[in-house]
């Protein structure tokens, strides 16, 4: 799909998020699109398969002047392979795709540059690596070279579902509109189309990572069903064990478009430092990466706050996706030990339920079972700001998080947190460096998976107003001073000017 055709400064790369999917990085994105409106933006969009975004949730702004959509999944689809005889296509070409994305041997600068080379030139296409007799050598070589399974069939299917999808973004970057920079919102997909684009366009590439890409897919690929090896293989770096060299292909493939993405991009862009040194160490250059935190538009909330009725309300809010990455059973756990100690406390669990229906349901069973009827209250989506200042406390019991825009916002709202020990939450809550720690803490920082240590720390709060007051004002005074929008507008903007040559 394409719309629209006018010059763009920045062609932005996105996977699965804006503008089909509600919060978290696609509110960034909206956000940076609005604030930055004399910046002219071209979209790529890249899902997985197309019926499973059906519907836009944000309006596209002036300022996006065209928009591309590639879904990975079409590149299995039929009609991919041209019928006939089959294609003649480069050894060493072929090769170096091989080597560099499923052999286990460390790939070499050239070998960097001759892949991204090839793939910007149009010198491999899909029917070549899909067809090809060089292909087929290349193909089997590896596998008596490298392969532990003893199934041919499934390293010959992996490589298969693996490939065709770099084709696909390599094809789609001969025939996007040129932008002056390009800005790629994950490594990934959106990582190795930027390194595909930087070296077909010769413009500078930026890359910004809320959450580590590569990280995230080893989570999926360990607990993923359809992949028929042992789960625990691959992320305890047994690489090369023969049960699990399928799940190592996988695994292998996105560390390598990472370190694509790593050794092409400037700047490297995480959200707080404890990204930045993954980044380093998956092999990101030090002296290209740098921090810019998510920022928040303070204006708005001041009347919000205002508002907000004295004392503190008896509520625990939970606001994201009932989904299990944000771990609503600790929550509802602690719930229970909350009302056992504070009879008139209530938890409000404030987000949609319809991305895992079965987690969701198992959250509903678990209220009844621990007696909770009276206490929680599930609200699905809602207007933050509504819900905000309703509460006493914002409570994250996440596994994994990035820097949660939704303790910026409760911040705001002159509500204090309660945090997972994950991500930037620390960071966030008790102060990065000298100076902001100086300030105090916002709220209170929990393991994860404790329904213990989480409830004594709500009760903390609630229970203890000079405590709760405290935590109030540094919280409010913390978001003014290092994560308001303006300050990431203005970073962004210097490294767009940068990028582009404008001043």
């Amino acid at each position: 799909m394409s719309e629209n055709a006018e010059t763009a400064d920045i062609c932005l790369l996105l996977e699965g998020t804006w503008p089909y999917v509600r919060g978290g990085v696609s509110s960034w994105v909206n956000q940076i699109l609005l604030g930055l409106p004399d910046v002219r933006f071209s979209v790529v969009f890249i899902g997985g398969q197309r019926d499973s975004y059906p519907r836009r949730y944000y309006d596209i702004p002036p300022n996006v002047v065209h928009i591309e959509e590639v879904f990975i999944a079409e590149s299995w689809q039929p009609g991919t392979v041209k019928r006939g005889s089959p294609p003649k296509a480069d050894h060493a070409a072929l090769e170096q795709l091989y080597r560099y994305f499923h052999h286990p041997d460390t790939p070499d600068q050239s070998m960097v540059d001759g892949l991204l080379g090839s793939l910007a030139a149009g010198e491999l296409t899909c029917d070549q690596v899909l067809r090809s007799k060089a292909s087929w050598q290349v193909l089997s070589q590896g596998y008596m070279e490298h392969c532990t399974d003893p199934s041919f069939i499934n390293y010959f299917w992996t490589l298969r579902t693996i490939q065709p999808p770099v084709l696909m973004l390599a094809d789609l970057a001969r025939r996007l509109p040129r932008a002056k920079a390009v800005h790629a919102i994950s490594t990934g997909y959106a990582g190795l189309l930027g390194a595909i684009l930087k070296t077909h366009w010769q413009c500078p590439f930026v890359l910004t990572e809320h959450g580590i890409y590569t990280k995230e897919r080893k989570i999926d690929l360990a607990q993923a069903a359809w992949v028929a090896d042992a789960k625990d293989e691959a992320l305890s770096g047994g690489l090369d064990t023969s049960t699990g060299y399928v799940r190592a292909l996988w695994i292998r493939f996105f560390e390598r478009t990472g370190l694509l993405a790593y050794q092409s991009a400037d700047p490297i862009i995480s959200l707080y430092e404890g990204n930045r040194t993954r980044q380093i160490k998956d092999g990101a250059s030090a002296s290209r990466t740098r921090v810019i935190p998510n920022g928040i538009a303070l204006a708005p909330w001041d009347p919000i706050r205002a508002e907000r009725a004295p004392g503190i309300p008896m509520v625990a809010g939970l606001i994201g996706r009932v989904v299990p990455i944000k771990d609503v059973k600790t929550f509802l756990r602690a719930a229970r030990s909350v009302a056992n100690v504070i009879p008139s406390f209530e938890a409000w669990i404030v987000g949609p339920e319809e991305e895992d229906e079965v987690y969701a349901q198992e959250c509903h069973s678990l209220v009844s079972s621990l007696g909770l009827g009276d206490h929680v209250r599930f609200l699905g989506f809602q207007n933050i700001r509504d819900i905000m200042p309703r509460l006493g406390v914002m409570v994250l019991t996440s596994i994994s998080e990035a820097q949660p825009l939704v303790i910026l916002e409760a911040w705001c709202a002159g509500t204090p947190v309660v945090s997972t020990d994950v991500g930037s939450c620390r960071e966030l809550i008790e102060g990065a460096g000298e100076e902001d720690q100086g300030l105090g803490s916002a709220g209170e920082v929990i393991p994860i998976a404790d329904p213990q240590a989480t409830a004594f720390a709500i009760q903390r709060l609630l229970q203890d107003p000079v405590r709760w007051a405290n935590a109030q004002k540094v919280g409010l005074q913390r978001v003014t001073r290092l994560y308001s929008d303006e300050l990431m507008f203005s970073r962004y903007r210097d490294i767009y000017r940068a990028a582009t040559g404008d001043n």
